[in-house]
């Protein structure tokens, strides 16, 4: 049958061809110009062809986000307390419901491309962004990804419901500096941490996009990383599209510096991996037609990409009838169902963690609990975070504490006092008060009444101010200030300020970007520039005529006009049962572009569950959170302790359950909780095996360890068992490195109600050739009991996921050795143990004469990775020039080769720079020493050689750099074979 007659005019329009070659063929018709046009992330139409236009890039973090009312479910950190794959996997499905309901409305703008889930690895608790992914273990946030891809991109064998975008790859967990920052991650992080988070999603989950990140990976733009080929499509088999961050293709010349224009570095984006440029499209397509004119890119390249990028859109369906698409006919039906406010309300009660309940202080009992004091900003809020939806409702904790409490005497019952200082303003120098009329304009004026502020602190110098007869809050922009704003919500949130006290009861009041507020003319407020030193001298000077910028009146006297903690503890005292709500702001207190300042609850909060509890003990702290905290002191006193994410349009009802017993809880936390941020290491530090990062290396004390949670029903586990035959010699359960391990465990509940368990299996390595986590996840299930009921809980383990990965060699090795299963109720708590033994391989022995490349050390000192451009791998270098720093590869052998040169690929930028050869110890004498000096720059590379006295022996290598120098590779051996380029 001919196209004409089948009214098909084009080969791509046929659903009967092959995907890729109708994807071929559509890449095929369009013109230089389209090819353009197409690689940026809104695709242009192109009517001569029939193809419409399309966006990339829906938020859907957490539910649909940006684009109108959707179904809202708590943040990932909090999803991923829940421990709960099938969860994941109806929740990404509803969300991608909604997107095609969106997508429906307005096709051109609300794309089916969606920016989640984000796959970060959160090695730090500090880390701004915390919110948004699934915490520090890859295993966990493997599985809970993988999960919400597939709800996300749905089970039909040809057509994607939506696709889901894995973001951000690689190494992006500090904020401050992202754009500028290298993350010096070595192979056997690389391999067994940060990779593996994102396998499985790609290579089990199917997940048809990636974004990259904004920072560099050891020196290289991630952009321009060789990874996301290499790895993610030649490795893992991904064969979606890659789309770069926000503004990060040009941030390569911005940001990083790495080029003087932006031609090269959009030319090598392109050719590195990426499909879709997410920037300034004038820019990227002048330097896309500018890298074609040099030769530097390639049509080919444009047409690698496009394919990536329509044939994830064949695959949403957009090129065939609807009517063989089942995804095409979800419309307004789908949004915001019942069954989606279900799921909402099922993920907000999962996610909550129980951390304390001494006494069985919970469930409370209504009948029992008398009157409640329910206290605290968070206790009649539900926040929102920047990658949060349009809320359709919500329902605050007090709401649903006082329908649980349901009669003529809820309101007496249930007492709320928000602690806030309710104050009034005042220019220090001449009294006139701060007023604000009915349109929110805000003055300062001799005569009438001040107006009276709400003032909320949220620690570290952060304040918002709120007019409660308005309903709204104080916000400001370049030159003043209005009280406007809803709520406090922005990419910058202006309705943040600083009240810094200077003096006798004046304040510098200051706004979200640091800006001083000062008195104008005719009493109107400034906003004005200042430089940071000004400031200090202000602060430091209790003067009313102190100036900021030739403007007096840059003090104002903050009074009181009530006591918002005075207020709290009246109530708590009155009352028989407090509940105390404290936590941060998601959009305040650490976000994306900045990191946290402290694991610290605010100072006023701690101060508040501190006083309460000293007159009615019988108290809970309800913490809700976008990250860990820092806690020792709520620990130790409070009998009762609750964490929650921001969790969404269900968020009170969700807490009030857990508190009254109607859902018993079962979270389980998704990160270590340590006791202070003197347990952490520096935040840019990505080497978590050396630094003794998250629960696989951590040897400190926790506040909370990882998998951490209790619930209401006691659970006893018992018979850890495996299908793995005795060994005749071992005289233990046996197996071989490619075979897959059956592990069974019972699982009773001991209690007198219904409950859930989540019930966590561990590996823990013996005798290694390299250090080893102390113990490593390796399954998890979230199972449901009756009272008294037991079950026999099974996992099925690939041995063969218990390999590290083998410098020696590059590539993962299962080592020979004794195992030992951990079955338990957190990573702390762990019940059962079971041995087996894993017939590997031992690794041998390094070999002399090889070339050994820098990156693959097995120690190290004061070293990061950087990039060489000469070749693929990193090189090494001292953290600093001023400081010598040293890496070490053990167990040499010099006997296959008569050692008597060492031979260096290296580059020197100072006279300074050396490498010295010691043997066993770091610390040992010299036994060659090559003299770098200056090369000619950081990528000036040359091969150096040094004689060696004679050594034999299998013996510890160590490499001490000095100075400005860069270390590719090098070789222990007979005689110098490379032309060095360079005299020494």
């Amino acid at each position: 049958m001919s196209h004409e007659t089948t009214g098909i005019e084009y080969l791509f329009q046929d659903p009967k061809i092959h995907l890729d070659e109708r994807v071929r063929d559509l890449v095929l018709r369009l013109t230089l110009e389209e090819k353009v046009e197409s690689m940026l992330q809104y695709q242009p139409a192109i009517d001569r062809l029939g193809v419409a236009a399309y966006k990339h890039g829906t938020e859907a973090a957490h539910g649909i986000a940006w684009l109108g009312e959707a179904t809202s479910f708590p943040q990932p950190v909090g999803l991923a307390c829940t421990w709960d794959t099938e969860l994941m996997r109806l929740i990404g499905s509803v969300i991608a419901d909604e997107a095609r309901v969106y997508y429906r409305r307005d096709p051109k703008l609300n794309g089916l491309t969606l920016w989640a889930p984000t796959v970060d690895m959160e090695r730090d608790p500090r880390w701004g962004r915390n919110e948004e992914a699934y915490g520090e273990d890859p295993y966990l946030t493997g599985e809970l990804s993988k999960e919400l891809v597939k709800g996300i991109q749905g089970d039909h064998p040809v057509y994607l419901k939506a696709v889901a975008t894995l973001k951000h790859f690689l190494g992006n967990n500090n904020e401050v500096d992202r754009g500028i920052g290298s993350s010096s991650i070595d192979p056997r992080n690389l391999r067994e941490y940060y990779l593996r988070a994102f396998e499985k999603p790609f290579t089990e989950g199917g997940a048809q996009s990636m974004m990259t990140s904004y920072n560099l990976i050891n020196g290289t733009p991630a952009t321009l990383y060789h990874g996301v080929n290499d790895i993610v499509r030649d490795e893992w088999g991904m064969d979606g599209f890659v789309v770069s961050d926000a503004g990060d293709i040009m941030g390569i010349v911005n940001d990083h510096q790495y080029y003087a224009s932006h031609t090269p570095g959009v030319a090598e984006s392109i050719r590195a991996g990426i499909d879709s440029i997410t920037d300034d499209a004038e820019l990227s397509k002048q330097a896309i037609r500018e890298a074609l004119a040099q030769g530097t890119l390639q049509e080919e390249d444009l047409d690698r990409a496009l394919f990536h990028t329509f044939r994830v859109r064949f695959r949403l369906g957009e090129f065939d009838p609807a009517a063989d698409n089942p995804y095409a006919s979800i419309g307004e039906e789908a949004l915001m169902t019942e069954q989606a406010r279900e799921l909402s309300l099922r993920a907000a009660r999962e996610q909550i963690v129980l951390l304390k309940n001494k006494h069985e202080l919970l469930p409370l009992n209504p009948a029992r609990c008398g009157k409640v004091a329910v206290i605290g900003t968070h206790g009649n809020e539900v926040y929102r975070d920047w990658y949060s939806g349009t809320l359709p409702y919500r329902v605050t904790p007090l709401e649903a504490i006082r329908a649980k409490l349901e009669g003529e005497d809820a309101k007496e019952r249930v007492v709320y006092r928000d602690a806030k200082n309710r104050v009034t303003l005042t220019a220090a120098n001449d009294g006139a008060k701060l007023t604000v009329d009915s349109s929110g304009e805000m003055r300062l004026s001799q005569d009438g009444e001040p107006t009276v502020l709400t003032m909320t602190d949220w620690g570290y110098g952060s304040v918002t101010l709120h007019d409660e007869h308005l309903g709204t809050y104080v916000t400001s922009d370049e030159e003043t200030l209005r009280v406007t704003a809803d709520e406090a919500y922005g990419w910058y949130v202006k309705e943040v300020f600083g009240l810094t006290p200077v003096g006798q009861g004046e304040h510098l009041w200051t706004t979200w970007n640091g800006k001083p507020v000062i008195a104008g003319t005719e009493g109107s407020l400034k906003v004005v520039e200042a430089e940071r030193s000004a400031l200090n001298a202000v602060e430091s000077n209790a003067s009313k005529a102190s100036t900021v910028s030739g403007q007096s009146h840059t003090t104002f006297q903050v009074e009181m006009v009530s006591d918002g903690l005075a207020e709290a503890i009246a109530a708590a005292q009155a009352a028989d049962t407090a509940i105390v709500f404290v936590g941060n702001h998601p959009l305040i207190n650490g976000k994306e572009e900045n990191d946290r300042r402290g694991l610290e609850l605010a100072a006023s909060q701690q101060r508040l569950i501190e006083e309460v509890y000293r007159v009615n003990p019988n108290m809970i702290v309800i913490l809700t959170g976008s990250y860990p905290f820092a806690i020792p002191w709520v620990q130790e006193h409070i009998p009762a302790i609750v964490y929650t994410s921001h969790a969404g349009q269900e968020h009170g009802t969700a807490i009030a359950d857990v508190l009254f017993g109607d859902y018993a809880p079962a979270g389980r936390l998704n990160m270590t909780w340590v006791r202070s941020e003197e347990q952490l290491g520096d935040i840019k530090d990505y080497d978590i095996i050396r630094g003794g990062r998250t629960y696989q290396y951590f040897e400190g004390e926790s506040l909370y360890p990882f998998g951490h949670g209790l619930t209401y029903s006691p659970f006893e586990y018992n018979d850890l068992r495996t299908d793995a035959s005795k060994d005749s010699v071992k005289s233990i359960a046996a197996l071989d490195a490619v075979d897959t391990l059956q592990v069974w465990v019972e699982v009773t509940n001991r209690g007198v109600a219904a409950g859930e368990e989540v019930v966590q299996l561990y590996v823990r390595p013996g005798a290694s050739r390299v250090k080893r986590p102390l113990k490593t996840l390796c399954g998890f299930q979230r199972i449901r009991l009756e009272a008294g009921e037991t079950r026999t809980v099974s996992f099925t383990i690939r041995v063969k996921d218990w390999a590290i990965w083998d410098v020696t060699r590059d590539c993962y090795c299962v080592e020979s050795g004794e195992y030992t299963l951990l079955a338990g109720a957190s990573s702390a708590d762990i019940r059962l143990e079971h041995p087996v033994y894993v017939r590997g391989e031992v690794i041998p022995p390094r070999q002399a004469g090889r070339n050994i490349r820098a990156e693959n050390f097995d120690d190290c000192s004061d070293i990061v990775l950087d990039e060489s451009k000469e070749q693929r791998e990193a090189c090494v270098r001292p953290r600093t020039p001023q400081r010598s720093g040293w890496i070490a590869f053990h167990g040499v052998d010099m006997d296959t080769v008569s050692v008597v040169e060492l031979q260096c690929r290296v580059s020197g930028n100072s006279s300074d720079a050396t490498i010295e050869l010691r043997l066993d110890a770091p610390d040992s004498e010299a036994v060659a020493r090559v003299n770098v000096g200056n090369t000619g720059g950081a990528q000036a590379w040359v091969t150096l050689s040094e004689a060696v006295h004679s050594v034999s022996g299998t013996r510890d290598v160590y490499l001490l750099l000095s100075g400005e120098v860069r270390l590719a590779h090098f070789t222990l051996g007979a005689n110098a074979t490379e032309d060095s380029g360079f005299q020494a």
